[in-house]
């Protein structure tokens, strides 16, 4: 099946062609930085990583860059309302910006452009704009001059009458009156110095660059005048988007991107997210509740990347418990492989140290159709399902069944090991199975770590400690006392212990 993905700017599905043959120039909005990320920041770059991941595992060569905008009037007020400078909030916001996205396993992009660092670039695409007028300077402002490009509104299907001011949140303050535009949808690309702000020098006085030619200008200088991929979050839409077209494409006369993709939209409990609703959640909140990292990934991957979602504390606990039965799966090989007799093939996978995964190097992932990463092929048939899905507009959650069917599969092989200690399946189909599994999983970001062995909570029995409540159970069908064995069966099921009664004895497993 051909990659095909949803195009934004033509609202349909488009066979996927790069400018350059396999090779992929990838741009994505970043984060203003004058607070920590929400819920939403972490499902917008969950899915943008895990696109790149699959592209890469495609064997395109992915060029990805993600900005920081770290000039802003948000982040202007965010420092007087601290007492500090916008360079300090930047920082402290850029820094926990890594940490929280690291914990969801986020692999860093090739460069992280600041806008503060393309003043001269953007000084250069302003002037570009107002030669070919464009644009205007008024008083020390420079606004882009709306209704002199024609295609201004094919990104969001509006025409100029239809569109509202202030989409996303964001609104021009610089012209209150209304006394410096041409027209009320003229937007803001230079803005003119005021008293205690940052300024840079620049032909029209001394200002700073507005919100939208930040990201044109940054495109433009790290990947060239167009590029194959540009998304973010689907309020990016109108205005920022389409404010970069009509920019990108008047200086230059040549389309920006090939493909604009956008992700939907993270609801809590049906709401938007909104801190004066009180259901605002940042990343490191949840994490530091204990959520695993690893759930908020498949929690996040369940759903298409274009579809809304609605996080709740339900979906949460689900995604949950559904990824420790695929982590019990992804251990498999490192609790077992020695025994299978498997020699120190995990390392050809980039495993060790009770780790799974590959860091924080795309590149390392096998492709589908490269050699095998060890001497044991994948599986053909659900190498072909999970591309199968993947294919069709990066539909992950296709991929994320084909991955629980093998997670189950090696959890039932597990329970046979341990209660039986010898498998039925031969030692080379398991481990084709497991590295079948380690693969895919690194594909999706969904990598585990062996725990160190901790000792069971006061609710949490030991395995001998269910050895030995299975032995009392036994005696008590021995002696017909069929109460005190259901009694027994009962309080195991109670705390998460399936049995299951065999010929060769009683099997059990935890849920």
């Amino acid at each position: 099946m051909t990659l095909t993905v949803y195009n934004t700017l033509t609202r349909r599905l488009e066979p996927f062609e790069t400018i350059e043959p396999m090779k992929v120039k990838m741009y994505c909005c970043g984060v203003t930085v004058y607070d920590y990320c929400h819920l939403g920041h972490g499902r917008t770059y969950i899915v943008w990583d895990t696109i790149r991941r699959y592209l890469t595992w495609c064997g395109y060569q992915v060029r990805y860059i993600q900005n920081f905008t770290d000039i802003d009037d948000k982040i202007l007020n965010r420092a007087r309302e601290q007492g500090s400078t916008m360079e300090a909030v930047s920082q402290k916001f850029i820094d926990a910006y890594f940490e929280d996205i690291r914990r969801l396993n986020v692999i860093d992009a090739d460069e992280y452009p600041r806008a503060t660092q393309h003043i001269p670039e953007i000084h250069q695409l302003i002037q570009a704009l107002v030669a070919k007028d464009y644009a205007y300077a008024n008083g020390g402002d420079v606004y882009y001059r709306v209704q002199r490009f024609p295609g201004y509104g094919k990104l969001s299907g509006q025409e100029l009458k239809q569109m509202q001011a202030g989409a996303s949140g964001r609104v021009d303050a610089e012209d209150p009156s209304g006394k410096k535009k041409q027209h009320p949808f003229d937007f803001a690309l230079w803005k003119s110095a005021k008293p205690g702000e940052p300024a840079w020098d620049s032909p029209w006085g001394p200002g700073r660059p507005g919100w939208h030619i930040e990201c044109s200008a940054m495109i433009r200088s790290r990947l060239g005048e167009t590029i194959d991929i540009h998304t973010g979050g689907g309020d990016l839409i109108f205005p920022h988007h389409e404010n970069e077209i009509a920019q990108s494409e008047g200086a230059i006369d040549k389309p920006l991107s090939r493909y604009w993709m956008h992700n939907g939209m993270v609801r809590v409990n049906g709401e938007k997210m909104s801190k004066s609703l009180g259901n605002f959640i940042t990343i490191r909140e949840m994490l530091d509740k204990g959520v695993d990292p690893m759930a908020v990934r498949f929690f996040v991957l369940q759903g298409h990347y274009r579809k809304p979602l609605d996080f709740t504390d339900e979906a949460i606990a689900n995604a949950s418990n559904s990824w420790q039965t695929l982590k019990e799966g992804l251990l498999f090989g490192l609790e077992y492989g020695e025994k299978l007799g498997w020699g120190t093939g995990n390392r050809a996978l980039g495993i060790g140290n009770g780790e799974l995964g590959i860091g924080n190097n795309p590149s390392q992932l096998p492709t589908p159709h490269s050699s095998s990463p060890t001497p044991h092929s994948l599986l053909p048939n659900p190498l072909e399902r999970f591309k199968e899905g993947a294919d069709d507009d990066f539909n992950f959650s296709n991929g994320l069944a084909v991955l629980f069917e093998l997670a189950k599969s090696l959890q039932r092989e597990k329970n046979i090991l341990v209660h039986e200690g010898i498998s039925k399946t031969p030692s080379a189909e398991l481990h084709t199975q497991w590295e079948t599994l380690v693969t895919l999983a690194a594909v999706l970001g969904l990598e585990a770590k062996q725990e160190e062995q901790q000792i069971p909570s006061d609710n949490e029995l030991s395995d001998s400690q269910i050895e030995s409540l299975i032995q009392e159970r036994q005696e008590a069908r021995q002696s017909k006392n069929f109460a005190e064995s259901d009694r027994i069966r009962n309080e195991l099921q109670s705390k998460g212990i399936n049995l299951i009664d065999t010929k060769e004895g009683v099997r059990w497993h935890r849920n």
